[in-house]
């Protein structure tokens, strides 16, 4: 019953002390209850650590959720009409702050607030839009180039036919933007104000795409690592597909990123699902919320002095066939640790 508080102590008694939250599920994934501490064994950087720390208590949510606003429009309808099903996923205990992406992320809500506030309901109404329109462009006939010239040629070059907007004998397909890196990025610095004693969660409801981010996915994912903070998610449109979710994993170098959330969910210690229908993502967002509500935590004394800043591996494992353990796959030290 004191889990979260001494958690939070244990935090600062020492600056070797590692939490780390677990997930467990059988075969059918479903969420596996009644684990005790002798069931699990952690590992860092290859060395078995005692567990200091166990606890099954819930701990309340911090969620910054991202929405990806460069999804086509019909996927995009879809996720437009499921948003009111956010805040019944969430308890009077946690706080929301909420983001978009679609070249470049904003924060629509302006920080955490309560996750039953009334703001809430307004804010996810202003991030409705239409979505992108896939179209194919037209570069010869009477509706090519732009309607608009002077002496002859297009008031703007970058339309002129021939050039960058292709012509009779090429195309030139315009540069899709899904700027997830970057949204990924301000939601984590906006949690990394959070208070200790909070799960920081950074939800995505996407389908994944990575392209035209100022912001590297390494970096991001060391900010990540050091803020102790999980990417969850539901993948929506092509990636949530079976065939093509399955093929979107893998990277063709030169070209966009179909889905780049997979990684971020399984280094951190995230859980994504996959969803096609409006009533699909609704119950996305609770059972995820559930699975992020019920974890495991475990904690222990590190081995490694706090002054190391390298990468340190986890590997957590439980004693029992048949089980699926999600948790973070490693961390590094942060300021935060030192005090």
């Amino acid at each position: 019953g004191e889990g979260v508080d001494k958690v939070t102590k244990l935090g600062t008694i020492n600056v070797n002390f590692v939490e780390v939250p677990v997930t467990v599920k059988d075969s059918k994934g479903k969420l596996v209850a009644g684990l005790t501490y002798r069931d699990f064994k952690i590992y860092e950087n290859d060395t078995r650590e005692p567990i200091s720390f166990f606890t099954t208590d819930s701990f309340p949510l911090s969620i910054a959720f991202v929405i990806d606003q460069s999804v086509t429009s019909d996927v995009m309808s879809k996720v437009n009409n499921s948003l009111g099903a956010i805040q019944g996923a969430l308890t009077p205990y946690d706080e929301i702050a909420i983001f978009t992406y679609n070249n470049g992320a904003q924060d629509r809500s302006g920080g955490f607030t309560g996750a039953q506030s009334a703001r809430v309901p307004f804010v996810l109404s202003m991030t409705k839009v239409a979505g992108a329109e896939m179209l194919a462009p037209v570069t010869d006939g009477p509706l090519a180039g732009c309607s608009i010239r002077q002496n002859g040629s297009c008031v703007d070059p970058n339309i002129q036919p021939g050039r960058s907007a292709g012509g009779s004998t090429f195309m030139t397909i315009p540069k899709e933007i899904h700027t997830l890196n970057d949204a990924i990025l301000a939601a984590a610095k906006e949690l990394s104000t959070r208070p200790k004693g909070r799960r920081r969660i950074i939800y995505v409801i996407s389908d994944g795409k990575e392209s035209g981010s100022k912001a590297k996915y390494n970096d991001v994912l060391k900010y990540l690592e050091t803020n102790k903070t999980a990417v969850y998610g539901t993948l929506v449109g092509d990636s949530a597909r079976w065939g093509e979710g399955y093929m979107s994993r893998f990277h063709v170098p030169g070209m966009m990123t179909d889905n780049i959330l997979i990684r971020y969910a399984h280094t951190t210690g995230g859980v994504l699902d996959s969803e096609i229908g409006v009533n699909g993502i609704e119950k996305s967002y609770a059972k995820i919320a559930e699975e992020a509500r019920n974890q495991y935590t475990l904690g222990y004394y590190s081995h490694q002095p706090v002054i190391d800043t390298r990468f340190r591996k986890i590997d957590v494992r439980v004693e029992r066939p048949g089980m699926e353990v999600i948790a973070k796959t490693g961390y590094y030290t942060s300021g935060q640790d030192a005090h």
